[in-house]
């Protein structure tokens, strides 16, 4: 390629050589050292002082799936136990967009004016197809987030039937251990197979919108008949008569179901999260609900039904676990899913062999 610009008739012409290609690693990067797991001991201890840093960590350490992780977690859970129970846990549902968070940010607030601490386990949704979850809950916590005595968790669903993190149980107990003695659990907000989540609170709240059917609608969902309280969100300027409307529909709704074996008659009420609009109105059904069950002893029946209901959890969590982790089934099941695949094999016979070689493996053993 010819370059004019050398030729001697431009000799006075300066040329500049150009920037030469930068390096593809930054040579200023300085590498963090990985952090390194801290005993124990070391993680109740942080917990016990309530240092935010570490129960973050530990809570981390709750919902990873590495073994060494799992360990510690257990071990962690186990020292805290005695620590936790202390608080008022509240599980709040709701069909997405109905308020939730920002609900959960001027309740909170309402809370820590009577002092003590605030812990919101915020349940994200994880995507079915990248698995990712964006944990974006938070960012409609704005005046919470900047609270001292406020601890804010967001964590993806990661697959949980219930609406709930398969470890928000735990991180419950981590957080009582803390000094939180107030709990939220937001729920992912699917609407009617939140059981999960109503197995790990004492208070069931449901946020509701006007306009959503009539009172039929109410009785065919299910989430209904969990409900400790339902509340009917943006009841403000034009939309307040049809959140009236939507309450007394409700109303009726309940009024079709049997009593819940607490005793207590669920109540509707509307409010408005947004211009912060019947709030301590809202808080004052809880607080009477909480002063209702422990008085009739159903606080205490229901806290023991639900550390049955998780024993039975754990069972099933480690029996799946046990079955989907051993390389000969891994191998099975793939031998087994190309046979239905291709038609050679029906699904419950393919199904039928594989449990029949786990069980006999587990007798041999």
């Amino acid at each position: 390629m010819e370059h004019p610009e050398n030729d001697e008739k431009y000799l006075g012409l300066t040329v500049n050589e150009g920037v030469a290609q930068p390096p593809i690693v930054n040579p200023y990067l300085k590498r963090k050292r990985r952090r390194t797991l801290l005993s124990a001991a070391e993680y109740v201890e942080g917990i016990l002082k309530g240092n935010l840093s570490i129960l973050s960590q530990a809570v981390t350490l709750v919902e990873s799936h590495n073994p060494e992780h799992q360990a510690v977690a257990q071990e962690v859970i186990e020292k805290c136990l005695p620590y936790s129970g202390n608080s008022r846990r509240i599980g709040i549902t709701g069909v997405p967009g109905a308020g939730k968070s920002t609900s959960i940010d001027v309740f909170g607030l309402h809370v820590l004016k009577n002092g003590g601490k605030l812990a919101v386990l915020a349940i994200d949704p994880s995507s079915e197809r990248s698995k990712g979850s964006i944990l974006g809950d938070k960012t409609r916590m704005e005046k919470l987030t900047l609270h001292p005595d406020a601890f804010i968790r967001p964590s993806p669903s990661a697959g949980s039937l219930g609406g709930v993190a398969r470890k928000t149980r735990e991180s419950i107990i981590l957080c009582e251990a803390a000094g939180y003695n107030n709990i939220i659990v937001e729920t992912v907000g699917v609407g009617q197979s939140e059981t999960a989540a109503h197995s790990m609170v004492d208070f069931f709240l449901l946020i509701q919108l006007a306009g959503t059917g009539d009172e039929l609608q109410g009785i065919k969902r299910g989430i209904m008949e969990m409900a400790d309280g339902i509340v009917i969100n943006k009841a403000d300027g034009d939309n307040i008569d049809r959140a009236k409307l939507a309450q007394t529909q409700f109303r009726n709704a309940l009024h079709l179901f049997p009593l819940p074996p607490s005793g207590w008659t669920p109540e509707v009420l509307t409010y408005s999260g947004y211009y912060e609009i019947g709030i301590p109105e809202v808080w004052d059904m809880i607080d009477r609900y909480f002063e209702f069950v422990k008085a009739n002893g159903y606080f205490e029946q229901k806290r023991r039904e639900q550390d049955k209901f998780w024993m039975i959890e754990t069972i099933n969590e480690r029996l799946q676990a046990s079955f989907y982790n051993d390389p000969e089934i891994e191998d099975l099941l793939i031998s087994k899913e190309n046979l239905v695949l291709s038609n050679k094999q029906s699904s419950f016979v393919a199904a039928h062999d594989i449990l029949n070689r786990y069980f006999e493996k587990l007798r041999q053993s």
